[in-house]
Parts: structure tokens; sequence; C-alpha cells
């Protein structure tokens, strides 16, 4: 089993006397019960997915609650929402009991939540392993924060080596980034004993599994067509700007409808939207979002696609393992992208308080000068300092190309 970051986070939470509800949410099969029950062996694990016994959970009053279950994971909650008001019910009559809950639904768990929980509850996102993670060799080992992360600490870099090929775990490190980009980050697949066929395949379970329970959690669709037309839509333009008309034109769907899939695919974590940054006084800066797809090996999954990337998914992918690596740390920060009608564009911003951090994505084995160009005019257009901007790619030199512009091979940045 993998470690995870969050893991020392939840057991400092639970010892806090305002943290005696604990939410962990994220996408089927991230891991939320496999954490949820090594962190708290003693809890009673209850299945909210059991029509029968859910049924039964119901009718229990808050005192039933107190003598049979005090300290308890609920898993799948948002199956049976008035479970939350019986949990809030419990926990203001008695101070010595402890729940987690799990849901892999946001929109109906976290909408409930924040309606009867709000101050009673510490909300945890557990997405799909970082490659930190999946680095790390048992449940007891915490797991080697990244180059990136020891960076976004410090907000200083680590001393580097010329060339990622002289690092002593160069191999180790570039075969876990590759079977990233192949497979994505979920738990179920790091098995050594798997072919990447049964990878594959289970990949095609999940996408087909998700489609049947998540979304109709989500919406009560009379037909998933359209539904899956976005779906696949998406998947094939990740890592581009999202026009709502041409999305909804291509799904036959009004564009307020393919808003409201793509929304969909957000809250249940199989997606994110970077958010253009503009100030009202560059008014040639580009107003659309930027989609990615949080797992490489569930976009891949959803086109039944085996061969190489493209450079928009190899974007994507880098894009999702700094989102799910940054959200681990702890640090308060916010993503955008950036681009001009002229056509200067920057994959990605990270913005922290004390200024934003920049990032170029490519695929490329050989980056030179000229792939910074859209760094140089950054401090002239945005509103506080530019702390560092990173080309990040396949090229496996480190190169300086002036005091805040620094290339560096992906998979050392992100190992």
């Amino acid at each position: 089993m993998k470690s995870r970051f969050l893991k020392q986070e939840i057991l400092a939470v639970n010892n806090s006397p305002f943290s005696r509800i604990i939410v962990l949410t994220g996408a089927r099969q991230t891991g939320k019960t496999t954490l949820a029950q090594h962190c708290f062996p003693e809890f009673s694990y209850l299945s909210i997915e059991d029509p029968v016994l859910r049924l039964d959970y119901k009718q229990l009053t808050a005192g039933q609650w107190k003598a049979l279950y005090p300290h308890a994971i609920l898993d799948e909650v948002q199956k049976e929402p008035a479970l939350i008001e019986s949990i809030k019910s419990v926990y203001d009559q008695y101070n010595d009991v402890r729940y987690v809950l799990l849901g892999s639904s946001q929109l109906l768990l976290l909408n409930k939540v924040k309606e009867s929980l709000a101050g009673r509850c510490t909300i945890k996102e557990v997405l799909p392993l970082t490659l930190p993670e999946m680095l790390s060799s048992s449940w007891d080992e915490q797991p080697a924060p990244s180059w990136f992360q020891n960076f976004i600490k410090s907000l200083k870099r680590p001393d580097m080596l010329p060339s990622f090929k002289l690092h002593p775990e160069f191999a180790r490190k570039t075969k876990a980034f590759q079977y990233y980009l192949k497979n994505g980050g979920y738990p179920a697949l790091v098995d050594d004993s798997l072919t990447d066929v049964q990878r594959f395949d289970w990949l095609k379970t999940y996408v087909r599994t998700y489609l049947e329970r998540d979304v109709r959690d989500l919406a009560d669709f009379r037909s998933l067509e359209p539904f899956v037309k976005i779906q696949r839509i998406t998947a094939l333009m990740t890592g581009q700007l999202v026009n709502y008309s041409q999305l909804g034109n291509e799904a036959a769907v009004s564009s307020k409808t393919a808003g409201r899939f793509l929304n969909y695919l957000g809250l249940s974590y199989q997606t994110i939207l970077l958010q253009p940054w503009f100030s009202n006084s560059l008014k040639r800066l580009v107003k659309s979002p930027k989609l990615h797809y949080l797992d490489p090996g569930v976009q891949r999954a959803i086109l039944q696609k085996t061969g190489d990337m493209s450079g928009n998914e190899f974007e994507s992918a880098v894009v999702a393992e700094i989102y799910k690596q940054f959200k681990v740390t702890g640090i308060n920060g916010s993503f955008y992208h950036l681009r001009t009608h002229d056509g200067a564009e920057v994959d990605l911003l990270l913005e922290v308080e004390e200024g934003f951090i920049a990032f170029e994505i490519k695929m490329s084995e050989n980056i030179t000068k000229k792939d910074a160009r859209h760094l140089l005019n950054l401090p002239n257009i945005l509103n506080k300092p530019v702390i560092q901007s990173f080309i990040l790619s396949n090229d496996t030199a480190v190169k300086q190309f002036n005091e805040n512009i620094t290339a560096l091979p992906a998979s050392m940045f992100l190992t």
C-alpha cells in the first residue's frame, strides 16, 4: 500500500476538539475508504451503499448512535443525506463522539454538509496518488516531498544538478513519471503484478461505472447520451480553451447545458477548469477558461487511447500533478492560465500570498531560450511579483535562462 500526505494531517486534525467530524470527499476509487480505515482502525465501518442497512441506520436515535457507534466511518454517506442530520444531532448532544464521513459526490455531499455541519466538521479532498506517494513503499513511510513541494514551501530553489541524469534515482523517478503519464494515479493500478492491458481494462470499467453511478447521483438524466458526448469531446480537448457554444453545438445541446455538464465533470473530480487571469485594464487578455482532465489514465480511457500523448495531453498531466501536489501542502493559492489575443500565453499561473509562480509546459526534449519568450513580459502584466518562472519538459538538462526563469525536466520537478 502507498502512503498518503493526508495521513498526518488527518491524524492531527482528529486530535483537535473542534474536528470531531472529518469529511473526506473525492472521486470514486481514490482511496478514501482505505485512508480512513488505516487512520482509524478502531472505528466501526458502515457502508451506506447497502440499501437494507441504510434504512436501519436512518431509524437510529442520537442516543442509539452514541451507544452503538460512538466512533464510526460512514462510507458513501451522500446516498442517504438524512444521516448527516443524525450525525449533527449526535455531535450536538455528546462531546465524546467522532465520525468520518466519506463521499464521492461533491455536489450532494458538500451541499448537505455545508447546510447541516457548518462549523462542526473539517473537509479534506482525497485526489488520486501524487508521484511522491507512488514512490513510497509502505503505509508507514511518510512520502518524500517533490522538488516542487520543497520549492513551494520555501519559495527558494533547491540546489540543482546540471542534468537530471546525474541524480542517483534518475531511473526510478523517470519510470514513475512515465507510468503516471500512461496510467494516471488511481491507487488500484499501482500493483506491480498488473499488466498494462489489465490497467487499461480497469480504467475503462471505471469510466463506465462513473457514468452509471456517479453521474446518476448528480443529475436525473433521461438519457446519458448527451453527457457521454460532452465527456468524450472534453477528453479530446484537454489542455485547451473552453468555448461553451462550440461545445454545445458539437454535442447537440445548448451552451447552458454544456456548461452544466462541465460543472458535473468538475464536481465529480474528473476535470479542473483553470480560470483566466485578467485585469480590467488589459482588454487584450482572453477570458475563456482552460480545461484539464485530473487524471491522464481516465482521460485516455475515455478516448480508448493507448498510443503516444499529444502536447495538450502532456500539459494536462503536468498541470494535474502540480494541482494535486499543491493541494496536500496546505498552502493557500489559486490556479489560473493567461493568454492574450495576439497569441502570448502562460500555461499555468499559481498565485500565492507572496506573488506568482508561472509555468510553461512543453513535451519537447530540447528546450531553448525561445521557449521562455512568453515568460519574459509577465512582470509587466501581473499585479504581484513573479517569484519564479519554470519551463517543464522532457529535456533532461537543467537550464537557467535568467535569474527568474528556469527550465527543468518535468519528471525531476514533480518527483
